[in-house]
C-alpha cells in the first residue's frame, strides 16, 4: 500500500484509454518536446569543433567557420529530406519503419539498433553537458557532477512517466528560455562585434590549404561538429503524438527546428571566432561567450541557466522516442513484448525505465564526462539517417508518385551526404570509442533475430492449426508437508476441492520428526493419506522428484503439487524462515505436466 501511494505521488493517478487523444501535442509544445535534443546540441557542437582544431594550434581555429557552414548546409539537407519522410509516412516515419518497409527487415533492424543506442547516448551526453554548464557557473559543484547527472536522469524519467503532455509542459519553458536568451546573446554580441563596443580577438587566419593541419584533422573536427544534427529525426519518429493534422503540424515544427538550429549554431561559431575563444577544460565555450559579452552579470547566469536546463531536459526527446521505437520493435516481436505495454499514464513505462537505467550506468562509468561520451555519439544517428534516406529513394522509385523524381534526388542527396558523414565519424573516432558502437549495433541486431525466432517458435507450438484434441488426462493431487499446522490444514482443505483422492507427501529426514507428525496426522489430516518418502542422504528434492517420475510413467497423468506456505506480517521477516517453497517451485518450473499451487497462510504479527 505504501509503494502504491508513493507511485501515485510521483507518477500520478491512472488515465483512461479514452484520454489518449487529449494527450496530443500542439506545435509550440511539440517543438519543445521533440526539438530540445537537437537545439541543445548547439551548446556543445561548436566547442567540439574547436577542441579538435586546437590540436594543430590556435591558428587552425580559423577553420571553424567553413566547417560550421558545411554543417549548416548538411542540417538544411537532412531537414528537407525528413520533411519528405513525414509526408510519405504520416503515421510516423522513424528510420526503423521506413527502412523495414523499403529495404527489408535486416535494414530496419540495423536502423532500429542504431537509434536505440543513439537515444541512450543522447540522454547521457545531454545530461553530462547540462551538468558541465552548471559546474562552469558554480565551480565547487564539479566534484559532485556524477550524483547530479544521476539525479537529473531520474527527474526527467519521472516526468515522462507522468505522461507525454506533462513532460511537454516541463520542457517548454526551458526550451524557449534557451532560444530567447541565446538569441539575445547573438544579437547583442553581433552588434558589439559589428560596432566595436565589445572587444574582438579573432583567430589568426590560417594560410590557404591544409599545410600544418591535415585533412584528417579537418574531417575529425567536422565529424565532431556533426553532433549538432542529433535529434533532427525525432520529429518524424513522433508524428502520432501531434494534434491533427499530424503530418502537416510535424512538417511545420521540423522547419522551425531547422531554421532555429542553423541560426543558433552558426551564430555561436561566428561569435566564438570573432572573440577569439579557445576551449577550456573548466568552462564551456557558451559560458565563455556569455561572460565575454555580458560580464558576470545577471544575464550571464540567465544564459547559463537556460543552457543547463535545455541540456538536462534534452534527454526528454529520447524519453519520448525510445519507448515509441521500442513499442514498434516489440510489436514486431524483435524485443520483449513488455515494451509494447502502456502504463498508467498512457506512456510506454517499461521503455522509459530501461532507458533511464542504462543511461545512468553510462554516466557512472564515464564519470559524467561529456568529451568521453561524445566519440560514442552520432555514429548510430547518421547510420539511421543514411538508411532512412536511402529507403525513401527506393520508395519514390517504386511508387513514382507526383514529384517523385525531384523528391528522390533530394532524399538521394541526403543519403549520400549522411552516409559520407557516418563513414567519416566512424573512421576518425574509431579508436576514441566509436568502435564500441560499431560492434554493439550488429550485436543488438543478432539479439533481435534470436528474440524474434523464439517468439515465432512459441507461436508455432501454440498454434491450433492441425492440432487434435489430446486423450483424457488424470490428475494426482499431492500436498507437500513438512509439519502439521494451520497453514497445512488450509492447504489440505484446498487440495480436497481439487480431488477427493488427494494425498499428502512428507520427506523423512529425521525419524523422530516423522513419528511426531504421524501422531498428529490422525486428528488433523482430515482423512487424507500420508505418504512418507525416505531420504537417507537428507535431500528434500531427490526422493520427491523420484516419486513424481514414477507417477508420470503414464504420459497422460498430470501432477498437481499443493504447497502450504505461511507469509510473515513484515517483509524483513521473510529471510528468517526456511524458503523451502521457493526451492520446490524452482525445481518444478521446467518439468512437464507438473502444476505447482501455492496456498498462503498470512500471519497477523
Amino acid at each position: 500500500m505504501r509503494l502504491h501511494r508513493l507511485k501515485r505521488l510521483f507518477v500520478g493517478t491512472p488515465l483512461p484509454t479514452a484520454q489518449q487523444r487529449h494527450e496530443r501535442l500542439g506545435k509550440a509544445t511539440a517543438l519543445a518536446v521533440f526539438a530540445s535534443d537537437a537545439l541543445s546540441s548547439v551548446a556543445y557542437a561548436t566547442e567540439e569543433i574547436l577542441l579538435v582544431l586546437v590540436l594543430a594550434g590556435t591558428v587552425a581555429l580559423s577553420y571553424s567557420l567553413p566547417i560550421a557552414i558545411a554543417i549548416a548546409i548538411l542540417i538544411a539537407i537532412v531537414v528537407s529530406s525528413y520533411r519528405q519522410t513525414i509526408r510519405a509516412y504520416p503515421q510516423g516515419g522513424g528510420a526503423y519503419i521506413v527502412s523495414k518497409d523499403n529495404l527489408g527487415t535486416n535494414a530496419g533492424l540495423v536502423a532500429g539498433a542504431a537509434l536505440l543506442i543513439d537515444y541512450v547516448l543522447t540522454v547521457a551526453v545531454s545530461v553530462a553537458a547540462g551538468v558541465a554548464a552548471l559546474t562552469s557557473a558554480v565551480p565547487f559543484l564539479f566534484r559532485y557532477r556524477v550524483p547530479l547527472c544521476v539525479l537529473a536522469v531520474v527527474g526527467v524519467a519521472v516526468a515522462n512517466l507522468r505522461g507525454l503532455r506533462e513532460s511537454g509542459q516541463l520542457v517548454a519553458a526551458p526550451t524557449y528560455l534557451f532560444i530567447g536568451s541565446l538569441s539575445v546573446l547573438l544579437v547583442y554580441g553581433g552588434a558589439g562585434a559589428l560596432f566595436n563596443f565589445i572587444p574582438e580577438a579573432p583567430y589568426q587566419h590560417h594560410p590557404p590549404g591544409l599545410h600544418g593541419v591535415g585533412l584528417f584533422l579537418i574531417l575529425r573536427a567536422f565529424s565532431s561538429g556533426c553532433t549538432a544534427l542529433t535529434g533532427v529525426e525525432a520529429v518524424s519518429d513522433g508524428v502520432p503524438a501531434f494534434k491533427p493534422p499530424e503530418a502537416q503540424n510535424a512538417r511545420i515544427v521540423l522547419t522551425w527546428l531547422g531554421a532555429i538550429l542553423i541560426t543558433l549554431f552558426l551564430g555561436i561559431t561566428v561569435l566564438a571566432y570573432d572573440f577569439g575563444l579557445v576551449p577550456r577544460a573548466d568552462e564551456t565555450v557558451v559560458s565563455q561567450l556569455a561572460r565575454h559579452v555580458f560580464g558576470g552579470g545577471v544575464f550571464y547566469y540567465v544564459i547559463q541557466a537556460g543552457t543547463m536546463l535545455i541540456l538536462l531536459l534534452a534527454a526528454n526527446t529520447s524519453f519520448a522516442d525510445f519507448p515509441r521505437l521500442s513499442f514498434f520493435l516489440a510489436r514486431d516481436r524483435f524485443i520483449p513484448r513488455q515494451f509494447a505495454t502502456q502504463g498508467d499514464r498512457l506512456v510506454f513505462s517499461n521503455g522509459i525505465v530501461i532507458l533511464g537505467g542504462v543511461a545512468t550506468v553510462l554516466l557512472i562509468v564515464f564519470r559524467g564526462d561529456t568529451h568521453a561520451l561524445i566519440p560514442l555519439y552520432a555514429v548510430g544517428v547518421f547510420l539511421s539517417f543514411t538508411l532512412s534516406q536511402a529507403s525513401m529513394v527506393r520508395r519514390w522509385w517504386r511508387l513514382r508518385e507526383e514529384g517523385w523524381w525531384w523528391r528522390s534526388w533530394l532524399n538521394g542527396l541526403g543519403a549520400v551526404v549522411t552516409g559520407f558523414v557516418m563513414l567519416t565519424i566512424a573512421a576518425t573516432k574509431f579508436t576514441d570509442g566509436a568502435w564500441i558502437v560499431v560492434l554493439l549495433i550488429p550485436t543488438l541486431v543478432a539479439a533481435f533475430v534470436v528474440i524474434h525466432r523464439h517468439y515465432e517458435e512459441v507461436a508455432q507450438q501454440l498454434s491450433l492449426e492441425g492440432f487434435e484434441p489430446p486423450p483424457p488426462i488424470t490428475n494426482t493431487v499431492l500436498v507437500l508437508v513438512g509439519d502439521i499446522h494451520r497453514g497445512v490444514v488450509k492447504a489440505i482443505q484446498y487440495a480436497q476441492t481439487l480431488s477427493p483422492n488427494a494425498k499428502a507427501v512428507f520427506v523423512e529426514i529425521d525419524p523422530e520428526r516423522t513419528r511426531r507428525l504421524e501422531e498428529k496426522w490422525g486428528k488433523w489430516g482430515m482423512g487424507v493419506p500420508l505418504i512418507v518418502l525416505s531420504s537417507p542422504y537428507r535431500s528434500l528434492l531427490g526422493p520427491l522428484l523420484e516419486y513424481i517420475d514414477n507417477l508420470q510413467k503414464d504420459p497422460h497423468r498430470m501432477v498437481t503439487i499443493v504447497l502450504p506456505e505461511f507469509i510473515p506480517a513484515r517483509w524483513w521477516q521473510l529471510g528468517l524462515h526456511n524458503q523451502t517453497a521457493l526451492l520446490i517451485k524452482g525445481a518444478m518450473l521446467f518439468r512437464k505436466n507438473v502444476i505447482v499451487t501455492d496456498v498462503p497462510y498470512h500471519l497477523t504479527h
